[in-house]
């Protein structure tokens, strides 16, 4: 994009403010602004203008199927599972934008180190998991990572040094997550240096779009892909592509499934997949009305009990004719470092928006979802924290509990 592109797609949008620097600066910082205004989706900016309602319709507990259901049908459907996995019709999607800030680290999330007397990253343990279900098929599956701006060199970089830990390379995958632009109460996009735009990643509901818009949707057809499990970096006790998870989906006729987890109090900070006027949906601890988050069932566990631990399997053709329609857009209200009169200022308080969409929102969309219970113990160990719930530390003890060397 050269520099009379550049405006004459900011006039479009009102805001040709991203380019009054541009004659102070460096050709190569010229060079990055354009870059940086060519890549920025100015659309999302529509969603100032737009009210989203927060109200709930009615709401209903998700069919589900229990542990206790699984187990009665584990082998049925593993090997309808292993089936669908040995003709490659299964492969994984990483979702590893994030840095390690909270756990006092600078590097990517998954470079983060859980063991205690050897070296253990979340990446490794997650690509051990990984072996576990292909050494089982007795095949390798297809693996897309999702990177940010912010640490897609550098966990490229560590895959690489790490030989894939031992995965075949070819059938690892990385592409970037699109990137959203900040902007001010009145709807101006900010600056975050002279020479580049105040961008952040656009939400984990930008997964399939960006995998698309990164070339690989050609891969998934010539390859015959037909589900993609997607999951987060943050859980070091992620059952990746389970068998028995892919199986029961398949055999349920659903277009997506997520696994679940009981919820151990009514205040859990965990999305809770149920139905809204009859279609799955996932609502957020924070929404969820605490009359329904405390109702009980006759035999006293939760009514509303299924916790989502973000891992779903989603079939493609369905994300094929669902991923352009437009997904709510969450407006966070934040403190936003800016150029403001020639000058970076920090705010302290909230002064603009950044824009977010969410993979929970794509569950809706799907039209049917199959929650699965999986026991907690076993596959839900998030590191979030450095101490306390869902930390460094309660992740340790449940790898310990799990047989894993630290």
């Amino acid at each position: 994009m050269n520099y009379t592109d550049a405006k004459n797609l900011l006039e479009k949008y009102g805001q040709t403010q991203l380019l009054d620097y541009y004659d102070e600066l460096t050709p190569s910082e010229q060079r990055m602004l354009l870059d940086d205004i060519s890549r920025t989706d100015f659309g999302v900016l529509e969603n100032l203008n737009e009210h989203v309602s927060s109200e709930l319709g009615k709401l209903s507990p998700a069919d589900a199927l229990s542990v206790e259901d699984i187990q009665k049908r584990r082998h049925e459907y593993e090997e309808e599972g292993l089936a669908a996995i040995r003709s490659g019709k299964v492969a994984a999607v990483l979702l590893a934008g994030g840095q390690g800030t909270r756990l006092g680290s600078s590097l990517p999330k998954g470079m983060f180190n859980i063991g205690v007397t050897r070296t253990l990253t979340i990446f490794e343990q997650q690509m051990n998991n990984i072996k576990e279900v292909t050494e089982r098929a007795g095949c390798m599956f297809h693996i897309f990572i999702m990177t940010s701006d912010l640490n897609d060199e550098a966990t490229r970089q560590y895959f690489a040094d790490s030989g894939y830990f031992g995965y075949d390379s070819n059938k690892i995958h990385f592409y970037k997550q699109k990137l959203a632009p900040a902007c001010s109460e009145q709807g101006k996009v900010y600056l975050e240096l002279k020479y580049k735009v105040a961008l952040s990643p656009n939400g984990n509901g930008g997964w399939y779009s960006s995998l698309v818009d990164a070339g690989y949707r050609q891969l998934l057809e010539s390859e015959g892909i037909e589900w993609l499990n997607i999951y987060a970096v943050d859980n070091v006790l992620q059952r990746i592509c389970d068998p028995v998870f892919v199986g029961a989906t398949i055999k349920s006729g659903c277009a997506c499934s997520g696994k679940v987890v009981k919820k151990v109090s009514p205040e859990e900070r965990v999305g809770v997949l149920c139905k809204e006027d009859g279609h799955p949906t996932i609502v957020e601890y924070y929404e969820m009305p605490a009359s329904l988050a405390s109702l009980r069932d006759p035999d006293g566990q939760l009514t509303y009990r299924y916790g989502v631990i973000l891992n779903y399997l989603f079939s493609v053709a369905v994300l094929d004719k669902i991923y352009r329609d437009k997904l709510p857009c969450h407006l966070a209200h934040k403190a936003i470092p800016h150029i403001e009169g020639g000058v970076r200022v920090t705010p302290s308080s909230p002064c603009g928006y950044k824009f977010e969409t969410l993979a929970v929102d794509i569950v809706r969309l799907m039209g049917s979802c199959l929650a699965f219970e999986v026991v907690r113990e076993k596959e839900f160990a998030p590191v979030k924290n450095r101490t306390g719930v869902d930390s460094v530390e309660s992740a340790r003890e449940l790898l310990q509990l799990n047989g894993v060397k630290l």
